[in-house]
């Protein structure tokens, strides 16, 4: 019998924003002299939803709809296609489903397929990966895949000709045959996330790097039940002890191994040193399965480990604290019953501990160790017992190995957003993303705006800022993206969220309300759930195809998060400073010191003429352990033979708290000793650590307080990035009112103990228009000049004048000792004694 032609087979998949519409189309004709069966198999991943397929059989047309199972069903009974069948097959596969057309037609006959699913790129690692199946089954005369992507911009292409498609050059088979997988990730402006609006939708994907990761407290939970005996706990084994090594001395944990008995390698937790490893790892190897399975007890022992070591506190309160469980089978010794499990592990599990279940094979309850992860703030995931199942295991470990962040809420100010999506998170990891939708309330303000709260070694909220208009103009003007993402994204978590919901609901009652919610939303943007099917029918509605998602009670069908809430926000107070005594460097100028003496009511200016490189200090109060310095940077070209300088980096040093604060034109870091966290300029947010509190105003300024006695304010100046002379500086703003101890000096902190001023003999000058003086200070007698300085705190672009009398000479006379002597070795260094 001859085989089908395929005319064509084309693949087309737009992802706007992390959300993917993949549309599969495939033409065939009955070549052969018989009738036959013709089928379309399409492999699609397990997270997305099917939203649509239609089909046409020599002329007839079928068309698909989402519907709610049960009304899907009566349909199809009334009016079954006779020689036609379609289904959702779930195989025993790690990340993919078959949907699957039938249809039995007479020779020369023409059929068209075209199935269309949607899903939400999830980001792992550091990176998103969009899988597509390309499996058209024979050589196609035409066949094509587009993939457009947004952000970043990309169009990617692949045709191959009928030459190209062969197994070889003489062979009939096609050698397209597998995974074609996109792996990117895109340009992150801030830490704060990046909020977008479309539709009367919003999104807000908060994926923060640049953190140093939080000591982490793990408790290894590993079956050695009969069942795990051979390929599983050999690749357990290796899992456990490339896992190991990843741990480092500010880690601490410890491994319960369980049958019917349980077993503690150590009955506390442990830090995670060279040595304590090495015995863990050997412990490991020598592991021998056999006997039954007591999942109940090793729980309940893992949580007393965590539990003592927090009553002892043995761990740092920031520490993050966690159970890794790994198992291959039902529970056979001890309680067996799996809800009285589940019961028992949320009675002892506080509030900062996480639970991860991980099942090896299919004979495990997979359902169940969902269910146990969701409801104590962790996640699952099937481990399949393959040859790379070791591989599958550092996997996921390397998934949750790095935390950067705890207590994570993203807030909306009140009455700007309804039917927000989960927005408070338990954890964030390093290369995740945490992803919040809803719908954006009518409002007269051209904004939204998002406030994120989380605490790591420091305590952090960041500010997000949307324009509602604008990122719906920039979608229509191109040609491939995906309009209706924001809407559909949001449902798609929703309904996502509501199946994790259902699978814990407490109550028959509150799990037929989830139902409901469920089938109207998967109704409403066509989405094929567990509990909605996909009805095709003829155009006459004689004939009728129904694709089911069946649901195998030992495999999770979703996954998911937990509920969704709504919570309002109010901003942080913003400081404003009002400075008297400050320092600003303008655009094109050494940096200008500009000294308010209020005693006298007298302005006083200087230069400091000093090298690019040089590390000025400005505030030195070793009394009060704090430190101001800043380092010069160059202009591009020397102007008249000189060469400019500004101040590219400022550095502000809390010693009794080991903080520092280091403020460069391409962004802000915080520094402890231990931690190093990295802030750019394009988010407003607010950080605190022990008693140094940091305010950064998006593109504008930061400002550094420290344990509310001293304040500084350092300005960011951009120039024109192609500017052939001048580059990106700071200026910087220090309050007079700021509370030093006696010790207090450099070139700024002298001035907080205010010298004796007179300025006396005011005359014409040699340039006309600045008259000359006389200053009495310090006991030196100083010739000045009248001029004026800038100020750009209130206008960043043309700042404002202040007049002031002009020390030359580097301010030599009106500063102590010689500007050489505030030089000083690096950004931390107090001054030494003048």
């Amino acid at each position: 019998m001859n085989v089908p032609s395929v005319l064509s087979y084309r693949v087309e998949s737009r992802i706007t924003s992390r959300f993917a519409h993949t549309t599969v189309r495939s033409s065939v004709v009955n070549s052969a002299s018989a009738a036959q069966s013709i089928g379309f198999n399409v492999q699609i991943p397990k997270r997305a939803f099917i939203t649509n397929f239609t089909m046409n059989v020599n002329g007839i047309t079928f068309i698909g709809s989402v519907k709610e199972k049960t009304v899907a069903r009566n349909l199809y009974a009334q009016a079954r296609a006779r020689g036609k069948a379609a289904g959702i097959v779930r195989a025993n596969s790690q990340d993919m489903e078959t949907f699957k057309t039938e249809v039995h037609v007479p020779p020369g006959s023409h059929i068209e397929f075209e199935l269309h699913y949607q899903e939400m790129m999830y980001r792992r690692l550091g990176f998103y990966e969009h899988t597509l199946y390309l499996q058209p089954g024979r050589l196609v005369k035409y066949i094509n895949f587009h993939l457009n992507l947004r952000p970043p911009q990309a169009h990617i292409v692949f045709k191959p000709n009928l030459q190209q498609q062969r197994r070889c050059d003489n062979c009939s088979g096609s050698a397209i045959d597998g995974v074609f997988t996109v792996k990117y990730d895109v340009t992150r402006d801030s830490n704060a996330g990046e909020l977008q609006v479309s539709d009367g939708h919003f999104v807000q994907f908060f994926a923060p790097s640049n953190l140093s990761p939080l000591p982490k407290n793990i408790v290894f939970v590993i079956d050695v039940s009969g069942s795990m005996w051979g390929v599983k706990m050999k690749q357990t084994v290796e899992a456990m002890q490339a896992i190991l090594d990843d741990l480092t001395m500010d880690d601490h944990f410890s491994i319960v191994d369980f049958n019917h008995n349980v077993r503690c390698w150590s009955e506390e937790l442990v830090h995670g040193s060279s040595i304590q490893v090495a015995d863990a790892k050997a412990y490991i190897k020598n592991i021998k399965p056999n006997g039954g399975t007591n999942i109940n007890e090793a729980l309940m022992r893992a949580v007393q480990i965590l539990v003592r070591a927090s009553n002892q506190r043995v761990i740092d309160p920031r520490s993050v604290s966690m159970i890794i469980l790994v198992s291959d089978g039902d529970p056979t010794v001890g309680e067996i019953k799996l809800s009285a499990i589940q019961k028992n592990v949320k009675r002892v599990m506080r509030q900062e501990f996480s639970l991860f279940s991980l099942g090896i094979g299919f004979d495990v309850d997979y359902d169940f160790l969902e269910r146990i992860a969701m409801e104590n703030r962790g996640m699952a995931q099937r481990i399949y017992a393959n040859h790379d199942a070791a591989e599958q295991l550092r996997m996921f470990y390397s998934q949750v190995s790095s935390p950067l962040l705890r207590t994570i809420s993203i807030q909306f100010p009140e009455d700007s957003v309804s039917d927000v999506t989960r927005n408070q998170f338990d954890k964030y990891f390093s290369g995740s993303e945490l992803v919040v939708a809803g719908k954006v309330l009518p409002s007269e303000s051209g904004t939204l705006t998002s406030f994120t709260t989380a605490s790591a070694r420091l305590d952090i909220t960041l500010e997000t800022e949307a324009d509602i208009a604008e990122l719906d103009m920039e979608l229509a003007k191109q040609q491939h993206s995906f309009t209706g993402f924001a809407r559909q994204l949001w449902a798609y978590i929703t309904v996502k969220q509501l199946i994790a919901d259902r699978s814990l609901a407490p109550t028959a009652a509150k799990k037929r309300k989830i139902t409901q919610q469920i089938m109207s939303l998967a109704v409403e943007h066509q989405f094929v759930t567990p509990l909605t099917a996909l009805l095709v029918e003829s155009e006459d509605a004689k004939e009728r195809l129904l694709a089911d998602s069946p649901r195998d009670p030992k495999h999770g069908c979703c996954s998911g998060a937990r509920p969704k809430r709504r919570l309002s926000h109010t901003p942080a107070e913003k400081i404003s400073v009002t400075s008297s005594v400050f320092f600003s460097p303008p655009v094109d100028n050494d940096p200008h010191f500009i000294v308010h003496l209020p005693g006298s009511n007298t302005d006083v200016c200087f230069n400091i003429d000093s090298k690019p490189g040089h590390i000025l200090n400005l505030v030195s109060d070793t009394g009060a352990g704090v430190v101001v310095n800043g380092q010069l940077i160059r202009s591009k070209q020397v102007h008249k033979g000189h060469v400019r300088t500004y101040f590219g980096t400022i550095s502000v040093y809390h010693q009794p708290d080991g903080v520092s604060v280091t403020v460069g034109t391409d962004g802000i870091a915080v520094a402890d000793g231990r931690s190093n966290h990295n802030f750019t300029w394009g988010a407003t947010a607010e950080i605190s650590q022990d008693g140094v509190r940091i305010s950064i105003v998006k593109d504008a300024h930061v400002t550094v307080t420290l344990n509310d006695s001293v304040r500084v304010m350092v300005l960011l100046h951009r120039v024109w990035k192609k500017n052939p002379a001048n580059v990106d500086f700071l200026g910087l703003y220090i309050p007079n009112d700021n509370r030093y101890s006696p010790l207090v000096h450099g070139l700024i902190g002298q001035f907080s103990r205010e010298p004796d001023v007179s300025v006396y003999d005011v005359r014409e000058g040699v340039d006309p228009l600045k008259k000359e003086a006389t200053m009495e200070v310090k006991g030196n007698r100083l010739l000045v000049t009248r001029g004026w300085q800038k100020d750009y705190r209130r206008d960043k672009k043309r700042g404002s004048n202040v007049y002031c009398w002009f020390v030359h000479n580097s301010g030599k006379g009106f500063i102590d000792g010689h500007y050489t002597d505030y030089i000083v070795p690096d950004l931390n260094s107090f001054l030494q004694t003048l």
